[in-house]
């Protein structure tokens, strides 16, 4: 009983890591080249972001590159204020597999 308690602990600490898929019209031409976009955890590491990947969508990742997104500096109702920065993770996959990220985990 405890061993799958453990188990469980792990899947749920990969769903902290990957935060959401990123869709947009670059992720959508990155994919062609057997890579997926995600938005991942700011202190998630490249180390964690492919064990995560791996475990959730059984898939084999070649590499992660991680980028940081600063946030930009708004106005709303003429008092400015700066959205939140976020950490993007761009996964290479091996060769004929891929994520629809389309669809739920």
């Amino acid at each position: 009983m405890a061993k799958a308690a453990a188990t469980k602990a792990v899947e749920l600490r990969h769903y902290d890591v990957i935060v959401a898929p990123y869709i947009t019209e670059k992720a959508t031409m990155v994919s062609e080249h057997n890579a997926v976009v995600f938005k991942v955890a700011n202190s998630a590491t490249k180390p964690q972001i492919k064990a995560a990947v791996e475990a959730l969508f059984s898939v084999n990742v070649l590499n992660v590159n991680t980028i940081v997104q600063k946030g930009k500096t708004k106005r709303w109702k003429g008092a400015p204020y700066t959205r939140s920065d976020f950490k993007k993770a761009i996964v290479r996959l091996a060769e004929g597999q891929s994520i629809d990220v389309t669809t739920g985990i």
